[in-house]
């Protein structure tokens, strides 16, 4: 099978085909020649074509250095007016942050150079880009526009003399969307770019057609065959040093082990994670950590599963950092551009008028020629200067909605963690007074342990949810309310000691409801904490349970501040600005009460409250009568 959810890094490894026509060679060795050669060439669209060839090359090693000579290229392309040099070396910086997980200005250079290439009739390379721009559009999960492009790159390919660029469109489609080619038709396209690659003796796309060959052969029971094939494509991947295409087959192998070999699966998941931080292949090193803090997590392997989501934390920080300032980037790209262009057209301008000034009385009509040729440029350079503009505005908008949902995100975090780490600081301060009997000791130890454990589930709940909880998100089990409200209030009793309030729990009867307990836990702590927050010092806060018919109701009573009318419509409302301080002075963040509600409700349930300004409030969380199961007592 194939990682449709993740980055085929083997698309853009080959799209170098487009501009290497000659058989595979070991890469280092290439890339030396190539820059040896530099000294000796004289001519300047001959110098750009070497730049860009060996910035193609290098990517597999170093995409700072594709970037490098991509740059080199572009600049001495725009001096000589060398668009083709022009339109190669965009391509390559599509690649560059392609590579490095940047997706708008990715897709922005693809789209630059399809321009480009379109303006120059390059049908090869307009295929090329079109292939290119369904990638980036298929990492981004927009499979309709991803699709479009795939279907116009393959019938414009099959017109072209060259088949080569076919095989690959053919070979990447059949790869990022094989529901499309099913049966006999799937062997025939496969056989078909197998022989175009025989004919050019091509090693790259060979290669990538046995991952795709031994991935059919396992998908049709012949798994022996295809593990064994997709083990040898690898070394020699490896042998090549065509790095960002053996990503893929390591973790396709990782992924095959996983089920009957887990340590052989890890090895070839930890190697795919060293490659991709050498290379810094970010988006491939964060599917990698995830799969391992998924797996140490389900074998509750704390310390290992902590290790690698402060991995994902720091690439989705690093991510979040990129999306932020990616429009920035290309708005001074795109700005540098513009005063290129400004200065060739003022320079050429200039000339003209020279020339006119000179052969004014005697060549009157190739003035005419002249201004009519001046007012066209003068058209191109406003539809450039308006098409501009519009990527300006759609560059802006991205980058205010990636640093709204960036501050969200931290917000969520410091709310949902203050909680359970104020618990482990209270029973840490108890411990160290020295006054605990053993007894209370190992019960303290106990409760960190708990509220620890509790942390690290919130932080892989915030990786993989946002505000929205859903029913089908909950990890339902049955609870026993008397045993889970007893540990919710003694976790808590501490936190109400520092006020010398008491925290109260009315016996309960022995009620089970089907719910999730860590969900649920953080609904009861919100609440809870909040009573403790509104409440004088000496108060008495109660929690209670009660059974009908239609569900069980749990409720949290205080006699603190109460809620203001003013506060009471908007009071479930996330980042409200109805927020005050605590009795205390503590600082309230205004998302407890917003994220208890969603989470209440994911369980088919309703949260309110009954308040009087003043005299206190008390909040209710109903669970629907489904939720309540018969229980016998042991």
């Amino acid at each position: 099978m194939t990682r449709l959810g993740t980055v085929k890094g083997v698309c853009i490894c080959l799209v170098l085909l487009l501009f290497l026509s000659w058989p595979a060679w070991p890469q280092v060795g290439r890339i030396r020649e190539l820059q040896q050669s530099l000294s000796s060439i004289r001519d300047s669209s001959s110098y750009v074509d070497v730049l860009n060839r060996i910035s193609l090359l290098l990517y597999e090693q170093n995409a700072d250095s594709t970037l490098y000579y991509a740059l080199q290229a572009r600049q001495i392309a725009s001096r000589n007016y060398y668009q083709k040099g022009l339109a190669d070396a965009t391509n390559n910086l599509g690649i560059v942050f392609d590579i490095k997980g940047n997706i708008q200005l990715a897709l922005r250079y693809y789209n630059d150079a399809y321009n480009q290439y379109v303006t120059l009739g390059d049908s090869s390379n307009i295929v090329q880009t079109l292939m290119n721009i369904g990638s980036v559009y298929h990492i981004s999960g927009r499979h309709d526009k991803a699709q479009a492009n795939y279907d116009r790159a393959v019938a414009l390919g099959d017109r072209i003399e060259h088949d080569s660029i076919t095989a690959l469109v053919i070979y990447n489609y059949m790869l990022l969307y094989p529901q499309k080619f099913a049966g006999n038709r799937r062997n025939v396209l496969i056989d078909r770019a197998y022989g175009i690659a025989k004919k050019y003796r091509d090693i790259r796309l060979e290669l990538a057609i046995d991952q795709l060959r031994a991935t059919t052969l396992i998908e049709s029971g012949q798994r022996e065959r295809g593990v064994t094939l997709l083990e040898k494509t690898l070394n020699n991947t490896l042998a090549l040093e065509l790095n960002y295409l053996s990503m893929d087959i390591l973790l396709d192998l990782g992924n095959y082990y996983l089920p009957g070999d887990r340590d052989k699966a890890i090895q070839f998941y930890r190697k795919a994670l060293d490659l991709a931080e050498q290379k810094n292949y970010r988006m491939y090193a964060r599917d990698v950590c995830k799969k391992l803090y998924d797996y140490y997590l389900g074998r509750k392997d704390n310390a290992n599963a902590f290790i690698y989501s402060q991995k994902l934390l720091n690439l989705y920080e690093e991510q979040a950092d990129i999306d932020r300032v990616s429009g920035i980037d290309y708005i001074e790209y795109a700005v540098k551009d513009q005063q290129l262009i400004s200065e060739q057209l003022k320079s050429k301008y200039n000339a003209q008028l020279l020339a006119l000034a000179v052969a004014v009385c005697v060549l009157t009509l190739l003035s005419i020629v002249i201004l009519w040729r001046n007012w066209k440029l003068s058209k191109k350079t406003n539809r450039v200067l308006t098409m501009q503009f519009r990527q300006l505005e759609s560059t802006t908008d991205a980058l205010e909605q990636s640093n709204q949902n960036y501050a969200r995100l931290i917000k969520i975090v410091a709310h949902d963690l203050r909680n359970p780490i104020g618990g482990i600081n209270a029973l840490c301060s108890l411990l160290q007074e020295g006054d605990t009997t053993a007894d209370e000791t190992r019960q303290y130890i106990e409760l960190i342990r708990e509220s620890s454990t509790s942390c690290l589930h919130m932080i892989s709940d915030l990786l993989q949810t946002d505000f929205d909880f859903k029913e089908a998100e909950l990890q339902k089990k049955s609870v026993d309310l008397s045993v889970f409200l007893d540990h919710a209030v003694t976790l808590l009793t501490f936190r109400a000691a520092e006020k010398n309030q008491r925290l109260i729990l009315e016996e309960p009867s022995h009620i089970v409801v089907n719910a999730d307990p860590d969900k649920l836990l953080r609904v009861l702590n919100n609440l809870i904490v909040n009573a403790i927050k509104f409440s004088p010092d000496g108060e008495t806060i109660r929690v209670k349970v009660g059974q009908s018919n239609s569900g069980v109701t749990i409720s949290v009573e205080d006699h603190g501040l109460g809620i203001p009318k003013a506060a009471i419509a908007n009071i479930f409302d996330p980042f409200t600005t109805s927020k005050r301080p605590g009795t205390a002075g503590e600082q309230a963040f205004g998302l407890g009460l917003y994220i208890s509600k969603k989470i209440v409700e994911a369980h088919g349930g309703r949260l309110w409250f009954e308040t009087e300004e003043g005299s206190g409030t008390t909040f209710h969380i109903f669970l629907p009568g489904e939720n309540v199961p018969a229980f016998s007592p042991a």
